[in-house]
Protein backbone atom coordinates (compact mmCIF):
# COMPACT_ATOMS: atom_id res chain seq x y z
CA UNK A 1 0.00 0.00 0.00
CA UNK A 2 1.35 3.53 -1.15
CA UNK A 3 0.25 7.26 -0.29
CA UNK A 4 -0.12 10.04 -2.76
CA UNK A 5 -0.61 13.71 -1.85
CA UNK A 6 -2.82 15.98 -4.36
CA UNK A 7 -2.62 19.40 -4.68
CA UNK A 8 -6.01 21.30 -5.40
CA UNK A 9 -3.68 24.32 -5.86
CA UNK A 10 -5.78 27.65 -5.79
CA UNK A 11 -8.70 26.26 -5.61
CA UNK A 12 -10.71 27.02 -1.67
CA UNK A 13 -10.89 23.80 -0.46
CA UNK A 14 -14.52 24.66 0.52
CA UNK A 15 -15.82 25.38 -2.66
CA UNK A 16 -14.09 21.71 -3.32
CA UNK A 17 -14.62 19.30 -0.77
CA UNK A 18 -18.14 21.08 -0.38
CA UNK A 19 -20.65 22.17 1.98
CA UNK A 20 -20.32 19.40 5.55
CA UNK A 21 -17.53 17.79 2.58
CA UNK A 22 -20.64 16.58 0.72
CA UNK A 23 -18.44 16.66 -2.45
CA UNK A 24 -15.75 15.19 -1.20
CA UNK A 25 -17.61 12.47 0.08
CA UNK A 26 -19.18 11.75 -3.42
CA UNK A 27 -15.50 11.20 -4.59
CA UNK A 28 -14.98 8.79 -1.85
CA UNK A 29 -17.91 7.10 -3.26
CA UNK A 30 -16.30 6.23 -6.34
CA UNK A 31 -13.06 4.45 -4.87
CA UNK A 32 -14.42 2.56 -2.30
CA UNK A 33 -10.99 0.67 -1.83
CA UNK A 34 -8.98 3.95 -1.00
CA UNK A 35 -8.49 5.71 2.20
CA UNK A 36 -8.97 8.88 1.09
CA UNK A 37 -8.74 12.43 3.50
CA UNK A 38 -8.70 15.86 2.60
CA UNK A 39 -6.21 18.16 4.17
CA UNK A 40 -7.00 21.83 3.64
CA UNK A 41 -5.63 22.26 -0.17
CA UNK A 42 -4.38 18.76 -0.05
CA UNK A 43 -6.15 15.20 -1.15
CA UNK A 44 -4.11 12.75 0.64
CA UNK A 45 -5.13 8.63 -0.39
CA UNK A 46 -3.47 5.59 0.34
CA UNK A 47 -4.03 1.83 -1.73
CA UNK A 48 -2.94 0.18 -4.52
CA UNK A 49 -0.54 1.57 -7.28
CA UNK A 50 -3.18 1.35 -9.92
CA UNK A 51 -5.92 2.61 -8.50
CA UNK A 52 -4.05 5.55 -7.06
CA UNK A 53 -3.03 6.53 -10.54
CA UNK A 54 -6.65 6.46 -11.65
CA UNK A 55 -7.70 8.19 -8.96
CA UNK A 56 -5.03 10.93 -9.61
CA UNK A 57 -6.05 11.11 -13.20
CA UNK A 58 -9.77 11.47 -12.13
CA UNK A 59 -9.05 14.15 -9.70
CA UNK A 60 -6.81 16.39 -12.01
CA UNK A 61 -10.05 16.26 -14.34
CA UNK A 62 -11.56 17.81 -11.62
CA UNK A 63 -9.44 20.31 -11.36
CA UNK A 64 -8.88 20.98 -15.15
CA UNK A 65 -12.64 21.61 -14.88
CA UNK A 66 -13.13 23.35 -12.08
CA UNK A 67 -10.10 25.65 -12.99
CA UNK A 68 -12.16 25.88 -16.55
CA UNK A 69 -15.96 26.53 -15.15
CA UNK A 70 -15.30 27.93 -11.93
CA UNK A 71 -17.69 25.72 -10.13
CA UNK A 72 -17.92 21.82 -9.40
CA UNK A 73 -21.36 19.76 -8.70
CA UNK A 74 -21.63 16.53 -7.19
CA UNK A 75 -23.42 15.52 -10.90
CA UNK A 76 -19.72 16.59 -12.76
CA UNK A 77 -18.13 14.47 -10.37
CA UNK A 78 -19.74 11.36 -11.24
CA UNK A 79 -20.02 11.61 -14.60
CA UNK A 80 -16.22 12.79 -14.63
CA UNK A 81 -15.57 9.11 -12.55
CA UNK A 82 -17.52 7.25 -14.68
CA UNK A 83 -17.37 8.43 -18.32
CA UNK A 84 -13.84 7.40 -19.99
CA UNK A 85 -13.09 11.17 -20.72
CA UNK A 86 -9.96 12.40 -21.68
CA UNK A 87 -11.02 15.90 -21.32
CA UNK A 88 -13.25 18.35 -20.56
CA UNK A 89 -16.09 19.85 -22.91
CA UNK A 90 -16.19 22.65 -24.60
CA UNK A 91 -18.96 24.91 -24.12
CA UNK A 92 -20.92 26.40 -27.21
CA UNK A 93 -18.66 29.38 -29.26
CA UNK A 94 -15.65 27.82 -27.17
CA UNK A 95 -13.11 30.40 -28.90
CA UNK A 96 -14.97 33.39 -27.40
CA UNK A 97 -14.95 32.08 -24.00
CA UNK A 98 -12.37 34.15 -21.40
CA UNK A 99 -13.16 32.20 -18.31
CA UNK A 100 -15.98 30.82 -16.53
CA UNK A 101 -16.66 32.92 -13.21
CA UNK A 102 -18.64 32.22 -10.28
CA UNK A 103 -21.48 29.70 -10.67
CA UNK A 104 -19.84 28.66 -14.03
CA UNK A 105 -21.13 32.05 -15.24
CA UNK A 106 -19.83 32.23 -18.76
CA UNK A 107 -17.03 35.58 -19.42
CA UNK A 108 -16.59 35.69 -23.42
CA UNK A 109 -15.30 38.38 -26.07
CA UNK A 110 -18.76 39.61 -26.92
CA UNK A 111 -17.68 42.03 -29.82
CA UNK A 112 -14.97 42.36 -32.60
CA UNK A 113 -12.69 44.51 -30.14
CA UNK A 114 -13.06 42.80 -27.65
CA UNK A 115 -11.77 39.42 -29.15
CA UNK A 116 -9.17 41.55 -30.65
CA UNK A 117 -7.86 42.83 -27.04
CA UNK A 118 -7.81 38.78 -26.30
CA UNK A 119 -5.90 38.25 -29.57
CA UNK A 120 -3.24 41.33 -28.78
CA UNK A 121 -2.85 40.29 -25.13
CA UNK A 122 -1.59 36.76 -26.36
CA UNK A 123 0.71 38.00 -28.29
CA UNK A 124 2.12 41.33 -26.50
CA UNK A 125 3.35 41.92 -23.48
CA UNK A 126 1.95 45.33 -23.24
CA UNK A 127 -1.35 46.76 -24.70
CA UNK A 128 -3.51 49.80 -24.86
CA UNK A 129 -7.05 49.53 -25.57
CA UNK A 130 -8.57 52.89 -25.49
CA UNK A 131 -13.05 53.49 -26.20
CA UNK A 132 -15.97 54.89 -24.95
CA UNK A 133 -17.65 53.98 -21.70
CA UNK A 134 -19.67 50.46 -21.35
CA UNK A 135 -17.38 49.17 -24.69
CA UNK A 136 -15.91 46.28 -22.28
CA UNK A 137 -12.37 47.19 -21.76
CA UNK A 138 -11.83 47.05 -18.17
CA UNK A 139 -13.58 43.62 -18.02
CA UNK A 140 -12.59 41.95 -20.45
CA UNK A 141 -8.88 42.93 -19.10
CA UNK A 142 -9.65 41.73 -15.53
CA UNK A 143 -10.69 38.68 -17.13
CA UNK A 144 -7.94 37.79 -19.16
CA UNK A 145 -5.95 38.72 -15.60
CA UNK A 146 -7.73 36.15 -13.69
CA UNK A 147 -7.33 34.02 -15.87
CA UNK A 148 -3.46 34.23 -16.49
CA UNK A 149 -3.22 34.17 -12.70
CA UNK A 150 -5.60 31.04 -12.55
CA UNK A 151 -3.04 28.78 -15.51
CA UNK A 152 -0.47 30.09 -13.32
CA UNK A 153 1.06 32.52 -16.35
CA UNK A 154 1.22 35.23 -13.29
CA UNK A 155 1.90 35.45 -9.64
CA UNK A 156 -0.54 38.13 -9.12
CA UNK A 157 -3.01 40.78 -10.29
CA UNK A 158 -2.06 44.28 -9.89
CA UNK A 159 -4.96 46.78 -10.79
CA UNK A 160 -4.28 50.72 -10.62
CA UNK A 161 -6.28 53.78 -11.09
CA UNK A 162 -4.60 57.65 -10.96
CA UNK A 163 -7.46 57.77 -8.16
CA UNK A 164 -6.81 61.56 -7.20
CA UNK A 165 -7.17 63.05 -10.58
CA UNK A 166 -10.68 62.34 -11.63
CA UNK A 167 -12.34 65.42 -9.78
CA UNK A 168 -12.20 64.64 -6.61
CA UNK A 169 -9.20 65.69 -3.79
CA UNK A 170 -8.77 62.11 -1.62
CA UNK A 171 -8.16 64.66 0.89
CA UNK A 172 -11.92 65.78 1.36
CA UNK A 173 -13.23 62.44 1.51
CA UNK A 174 -14.23 61.03 4.88
CA UNK A 175 -12.19 57.88 6.41
CA UNK A 176 -8.42 56.62 6.18
CA UNK A 177 -7.05 56.08 3.03
CA UNK A 178 -8.12 52.75 1.85
CA UNK A 179 -11.75 54.00 3.18
CA UNK A 180 -11.21 57.27 1.02
CA UNK A 181 -9.44 55.07 -2.32
CA UNK A 182 -12.38 51.95 -2.20
CA UNK A 183 -15.41 53.86 -3.49
CA UNK A 184 -12.98 55.26 -6.08
CA UNK A 185 -11.65 51.44 -6.90
CA UNK A 186 -15.13 49.92 -6.61
CA UNK A 187 -15.09 49.27 -10.39
CA UNK A 188 -12.39 46.99 -10.13
CA UNK A 189 -13.73 44.83 -7.13
CA UNK A 190 -17.25 44.88 -9.23
CA UNK A 191 -15.21 42.99 -11.88
CA UNK A 192 -13.21 40.58 -10.02
CA UNK A 193 -16.47 39.70 -7.79
CA UNK A 194 -18.13 38.21 -11.10
CA UNK A 195 -15.12 35.93 -11.47
CA UNK A 196 -13.83 35.12 -8.25
CA UNK A 197 -16.03 33.84 -5.04
CA UNK A 198 -16.01 36.50 -2.24
CA UNK A 199 -14.06 34.43 -0.07
CA UNK A 200 -11.07 33.69 -2.17
CA UNK A 201 -11.37 37.07 -3.62
CA UNK A 202 -10.46 38.42 -0.24
CA UNK A 203 -7.71 35.72 0.82
CA UNK A 204 -6.17 37.26 -2.89
CA UNK A 205 -6.54 40.81 -0.96
CA UNK A 206 -5.11 39.95 2.04
CA UNK A 207 -2.26 37.87 0.77
CA UNK A 208 -1.81 40.77 -1.76
CA UNK A 209 -2.12 38.19 -4.61
CA UNK A 210 -4.64 41.45 -5.84
CA UNK A 211 -3.31 43.89 -5.13
CA UNK A 212 -5.36 47.35 -5.86
CA UNK A 213 -4.76 50.58 -5.42
CA UNK A 214 -4.23 54.40 -6.63
CA UNK A 215 -1.35 54.81 -9.67
CA UNK A 216 0.70 57.14 -6.79
CA UNK A 217 1.49 53.97 -5.02
CA UNK A 218 3.36 52.12 -8.27
CA UNK A 219 6.33 54.65 -8.00
CA UNK A 220 9.74 52.81 -7.14
CA UNK A 221 8.31 49.53 -7.71
CA UNK A 222 9.74 47.05 -10.21
CA UNK A 223 6.03 44.93 -10.98
CA UNK A 224 7.69 41.16 -12.01
CA UNK A 225 5.09 38.06 -12.89
CA UNK A 226 2.51 40.50 -12.67
CA UNK A 227 -0.75 41.16 -14.55
CA UNK A 228 -1.13 44.69 -14.03
CA UNK A 229 -3.99 46.59 -15.69
CA UNK A 230 -3.91 50.50 -15.30
CA UNK A 231 -7.47 51.88 -15.59
CA UNK A 232 -8.54 55.46 -16.57
CA UNK A 233 -4.95 56.04 -18.25
CA UNK A 234 -6.92 59.05 -19.67
CA UNK A 235 -6.64 61.11 -16.48
CA UNK A 236 -2.92 60.40 -15.89
CA UNK A 237 -0.56 62.92 -16.85
CA UNK A 238 2.35 62.33 -19.40
CA UNK A 239 4.72 61.83 -16.04
CA UNK A 240 2.77 59.80 -14.60
CA UNK A 241 2.49 57.00 -17.44
CA UNK A 242 5.63 57.41 -18.02
CA UNK A 243 6.14 55.99 -14.59
CA UNK A 244 3.99 53.29 -14.42
CA UNK A 245 4.80 52.20 -17.94
CA UNK A 246 8.40 51.91 -17.04
CA UNK A 247 7.78 49.55 -13.60
CA UNK A 248 7.51 46.83 -16.21
CA UNK A 249 9.51 43.86 -14.85
CA UNK A 250 10.64 40.22 -16.43
CA UNK A 251 7.41 38.22 -17.25
CA UNK A 252 5.22 41.13 -17.13
CA UNK A 253 2.09 41.60 -18.30
CA UNK A 254 0.48 45.25 -18.69
CA UNK A 255 -2.44 46.56 -19.96
CA UNK A 256 -3.57 50.03 -20.09
CA UNK A 257 -7.08 51.24 -20.47
CA UNK A 258 -8.71 54.39 -21.34
CA UNK A 259 -11.51 56.30 -22.71
CA UNK A 260 -9.94 59.94 -23.77
CA UNK A 261 -13.31 61.40 -24.41
CA UNK A 262 -13.20 61.58 -20.99
CA UNK A 263 -10.49 63.29 -19.60
CA UNK A 264 -10.60 64.84 -16.00
CA UNK A 265 -7.26 66.53 -15.46
CA UNK A 266 -6.80 70.32 -15.81
CA UNK A 267 -6.97 72.11 -18.99
CA UNK A 268 -3.10 73.35 -18.44
CA UNK A 269 -2.15 69.07 -17.93
CA UNK A 270 -1.68 66.74 -20.94
CA UNK A 271 -3.16 63.03 -21.12
CA UNK A 272 -0.60 60.83 -21.06
CA UNK A 273 -2.86 58.49 -22.75
CA UNK A 274 -3.05 60.38 -25.67
CA UNK A 275 0.83 60.78 -25.90
CA UNK A 276 1.50 57.68 -25.23
CA UNK A 277 -1.08 56.52 -28.29
CA UNK A 278 0.77 58.32 -30.59
CA UNK A 279 4.22 57.46 -29.65
CA UNK A 280 4.34 53.88 -28.33
CA UNK A 281 2.60 52.39 -31.36
CA UNK A 282 5.55 51.26 -33.48
CA UNK A 283 7.40 49.63 -30.73
CA UNK A 284 7.42 45.98 -31.20
CA UNK A 285 6.18 43.85 -28.21
CA UNK A 286 3.25 47.05 -27.67
CA UNK A 287 0.10 46.81 -29.36
CA UNK A 288 -2.78 49.12 -29.62
CA UNK A 289 -6.89 48.09 -30.14
CA UNK A 290 -9.39 51.26 -30.78
CA UNK A 291 -13.04 50.57 -29.15
CA UNK A 292 -15.57 52.30 -30.40
CA UNK A 293 -20.01 52.78 -29.92
CA UNK A 294 -20.32 49.64 -31.41
CA UNK A 295 -18.47 47.93 -28.95
CA UNK A 296 -21.25 49.23 -26.21
CA UNK A 297 -22.77 46.48 -24.13
CA UNK A 298 -24.36 48.11 -21.60
CA UNK A 299 -28.11 49.60 -21.78
CA UNK A 300 -29.04 50.65 -25.66
CA UNK A 301 -29.14 54.16 -23.90
CA UNK A 302 -25.59 54.13 -23.41
CA UNK A 303 -24.63 53.70 -27.09
CA UNK A 304 -27.03 56.19 -28.18
CA UNK A 305 -25.53 58.55 -25.51
CA UNK A 306 -22.02 58.16 -26.79
CA UNK A 307 -23.09 58.04 -30.52
CA UNK A 308 -24.68 62.00 -29.97
CA UNK A 309 -21.87 63.44 -27.61
CA UNK A 310 -19.51 62.13 -30.83
CA UNK A 311 -21.70 63.90 -33.27
CA UNK A 312 -21.48 66.90 -30.99
CA UNK A 313 -17.86 66.93 -31.08
CA UNK A 314 -17.44 66.70 -34.77
CA UNK A 315 -20.06 69.71 -34.87
CA UNK A 316 -17.65 71.34 -32.41
CA UNK A 317 -14.69 71.15 -34.18
CA UNK A 318 -16.44 72.10 -36.98
CA UNK A 319 -17.34 75.68 -35.83
CA UNK A 320 -13.34 76.15 -34.34
CA UNK A 321 -12.41 75.03 -37.99
CA UNK A 322 -14.75 77.49 -39.56
CA UNK A 323 -13.80 80.32 -37.23
CA UNK A 324 -10.50 80.13 -37.32
CA UNK A 325 -10.52 80.28 -41.14
CA UNK A 326 -12.78 83.10 -41.38
CA UNK A 327 -10.35 84.51 -38.73
CA UNK A 328 -7.30 84.54 -41.04
CA UNK A 329 -10.02 86.43 -43.93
Amino acid sequence: MIEKSISLGVIDPLEFYGINNAKLEAIKEMFPKLNIVGRGSEIIASGEKSTLDLFEQKINLLIQHYNQYNVLTIANIKRIFLENASGIQNPDDPESVIIFGNNGKIIRSRTANQRKLVEKSAKNDMVFAVGPAGSGKTYTAIALAVKALRNQEVKKIILSRPAVEAGENLGFLPGDLKEKIDPYLQPLYDALLDMIPPRKLADYLEAEVIQIAPLAYMRGRTLNDAFVILDEAQNTTTKQLKMFLTRMGTSGKFMITGDITQIDLPRKQHSGLVQAFRILRKIKGIAMVEFDSSDIIRHRLVKEIVAAYEIEDEREEARHIKKREESKK
